[in-house]
């Protein structure tokens, strides 16, 4: 069977050792970058091998990008092949609980052209809750005749910020920001140099799509939250954003799980678009 979106614990741990089958470790801290891997080689997943959402799972940053650009593609799939994943891997991607920074590994490997990707739902927490063994220390090397993976880039699968402007011009597009609303709002900002968000954008914060447990909500109640939300809008009309493109993919991944697929990934995102000081800002829900 091929997961396309979640997977739980349990369905996980009969996957555990099988040929084709990549868990990656993807915990990650903003406030400090160093201890997702710090957590990861006291235990994780057995099998599992870890990506860096700054090294592994973003491009170098530049004057102009946000704080976390796309990997240039032949990058990253060398980076997925060294990761012990080929074409027909099902990738399983976790992180601490709630899917965020997992999310961001679903889609990057999406945008690959490679489907077969999904993330555990609740995480690392979801494992160990069931009492599922762990391991330590660092996975060996992937043998390097064992490696590779080919990049099938889906080119339109995201927006620049030159592209955002003119698709805001359009009255049916509706840009999504997954930030929390103090942030959207600008009544704070912890992680960038400006506070607010892009004129016309919406506030949907990504933690919408978990339930208390901090496991996404079932399908069809995903469904009709966000149906509800997007109105006379359809899933294929929505730009989503949050402060560098990470977490906007959690919401990116809620709309899949619910049947809505078609919607774009601003990548740079707003770290990105206050890098140009002529952009407009917006502050206040």
């Amino acid at each position: 069977m091929i997961h396309m979106t979640l997977i739980d614990a349990a369905s996980l741990a009969k996957l555990i050792g099988r040929p084709g089958i990549a868990v990656v470790d993807c915990r990650f801290d903003l406030a400090s970058p160093s201890a997702g891997r710090r957590d990861y080689q006291h235990g994780h997943i057995p099998g599992a091998r870890y990506a860096d959402l700054n090294r592994d799972l973003s491009g170098p940053v530049g004057a102009a990008t946000g704080r976390h650009p796309l990997p240039d593609p032949s990058a990253f799939a060398l980076r997925l092949g060294q990761l012990g994943i080929g074409d027909e891997t099902q990738i399983i991607a976790y992180d601490a609980g709630n899917g965020a920074f997992a999310a961001r590994l679903w889609w990057l490997a999406r945008w690959l052209g490679h489907p077969q990707v999904a993330v555990l739902d609740g995480g690392f927490a979801a494992w160990t809750a069931l009492g599922h063994a762990t391991q330590s220390g660092d996975a060996p090397e992937i043998p390097q005749a064992m490696r590779g993976i080919t990049a099938r880039v889906v080119p339109d699968a995201w927006l620049t910020s030159a592209q955002v402007v003119a698709a805001l011009k359009d009255r049916r597009r509706l840009l999504v920001d997954a930030r929390a609303p103090e942030r959207f709002d600008g009544k704070v900002e912890p992680l960038d140099s400006v506070a607010g968000h892009v004129p016309g954008a919406v506030n949907f914060p990504f933690g919408r799509n978990l339930g208390p447990d901090g496991r996404f909500l079932a399908a069809a109640e995903l469904r009709r939250l966000w149906l509800q939300f997007l109105g006379a809008a359809g899933a294929s009309d929505v730009i989503a954003m949050c402060g560098s493109g990470v977490t906007a993919c959690h919401n990116l991944l809620a709309l899949e799980t619910a049947g809505l697929p078609g919607a774009k990934l601003y990548a740079g995102s707003w770290s990105e678009w206050i890098r140009d000081p002529e952009r407009a800002v917006a502050t206040g829900s």
